[in-house]
């Protein structure tokens, strides 16, 4: 398709092809033009400028965006999106009380989505999660990490990933695939965490990596679930068949995993929930990226990732949704910008940026989508006609997106 979006009342993150990480106070800045104009050709962001240069090319198709905002997709990176069932259950049981890890020990949790999963079909396994993703992409996500990790034997981890690269060979955005067969330990191994972590790196491990299956490795590394040694032998096993590791750190407890992973300059730290004076200085020294997602503190009533507190040490922080069925059932990236927002108090330029170019670096997407950038993929959001970019979070309740373009192809139009 060739056409261009004429009249855009703002045009948001514009960027060069040398855009970086942004950290600390760079978060703040986010390039937009005012009154102009998109052109793309062939699903690619060929150029941009402000309508009082547009030259009309009566032979392109134009499409007037009088009073709507125009910006990149948001970049998902970290999604349990393949999954069977529900857990809604343990909604209720949450309700009644009942903690997170309570529910882990009657038999809930990760280990209830484990079963699910293994008595479900591959086939009936992309029914349910082409659903979730065509969801995500309705609401704005252009780009998505899929994580394993509910399946916990060779067999069903495998079926997740195969899976997650069916969605990726089915649907035209950037899908990276992380292999998180250390998620929970399998009843079976009865409190052997060694054997099945021997098992994870020796067993499940060379047949992803065999049939290239995974771009990135991780771990539940937390009390309870993965120790720093577990998680040191994941991380070690990932750079061996070059898996770079994306680690579920301090979500519960701070005991060193986040140091660890700095260490190791793993790609990205994830959750964050809980993070010290000390975590914050391993990750200065380290290229680490501190992930936040706000959604899960939401649904869990945990704390939110101090993200004032890593921008006021110049570090940067992305966003992402968590998307799973026990802790955060949503992959709507609109309302985790809204709680960057409201409760990490975030700026909604800071939210945008670290939802959208900061996120695209943590999935190492970052050539191909984040920005308005030309070379770069035409996975953009059109929004209905709205005050200002701040009204995306601040109408926390309300869907303000019209048109969401994957490759320049049009997803949905809520007119």
């Amino acid at each position: 398709m060739n056409f261009i979006l004429v009249n855009i009342k703002e045009l948001l993150q514009v960027r060069t092809s040398a855009s970086k990480i942004l950290k600390g106070k760079a978060l703040q800045d986010l390039p937009t033009l005012k009154n102009a104009w998109l052109h793309i050709e062939n699903g690619i962001i060929v150029d941009y400028g402000e309508m009082k240069d547009f030259k009309i090319d009566s032979s392109i198709k134009s499409i007037d965006c009088t009073g709507k905002i125009v910006l990149p997709t948001w970049v998902d990176s970290h999604t349990h999106l393949v999954y069977a069932g529900n857990r809604e259950s343990e909604f209720v049981d949450k309700i009644k009380g009942l903690s997170y890890a309570e529910i882990a020990a009657k038999g809930g949790g990760i280990v209830n989505s484990a079963q699910q999963l293994q008595e479900t079909s591959e086939e009936e396994l992309y029914k349910q999660s082409k659903i979730r993703l065509q969801e995500v992409i309705a609401q704005g996500t252009g780009a998505v990490e899929i994580k394993s990790g509910y399946g916990l034997t060779t067999a069903a981890e495998m079926k997740m990933l195969r899976v997650a690269k069916k969605l990726q060979e089915d649907f035209d955005l950037p899908i990276k695939t992380t292999f998180l067969g250390a998620h929970a330990l399998p009843k079976k191994f009865n409190g052997n965490t060694k054997a099945y972590i021997d098992e994870v790196i020796n067993k499940m491990l060379p047949k992803v990596v065999n049939e290239n299956l995974a771009d990135f490795i991780d771990v539940f590394c937390e009390k309870g679930y993965f120790e720093l040694e577990d998680t040191e032998r994941i991380i070690k096993a990932g750079k061996k068949y070059n898996l770079p590791a994306k680690i579920h750190v301090n979500q519960f407890t701070s005991f060193g995993g986040l140091q660890l992973s700095a260490e190791e300059n793993v790609l990205s730290v994830d959750h964050l929930e809980v993070l010290t004076d000390e975590d914050i200085q391993h990750l200065k020294k380290s290229t680490t990226l501190p992930v936040a997602l706000p959604s899960c503190s939401f649904y869990l009533g945990i704390p939110y990732t101090p993200a004032r507190k890593l921008i006021e040490n110049d570090l940067p922080v992305v966003l992402a949704s968590d998307y799973n069925p026990g802790s955060t059932p949503s992959g709507n990236m609109n309302f985790v910008i809204s709680l960057a927002c409201i409760k990490m108090k975030m700026t909604p330029e800071e939210a945008i940026n670290a939802a959208t170019i900061n996120a695209a670096f943590a999935m190492q997407v970052e050539n191909e989508v984040g920005s308005i950038t030309k070379g770069k993929r035409a996975n953009i959001i059109v929004t209905q006609p709205i005050h200002s970019y701040a009204f995306l979070p601040y109408s926390f309740g309300s869907n303000h997106i019209e048109q969401v373009y994957i490759k320049g192809n049009p997803q949905i139009h809520n007119s």
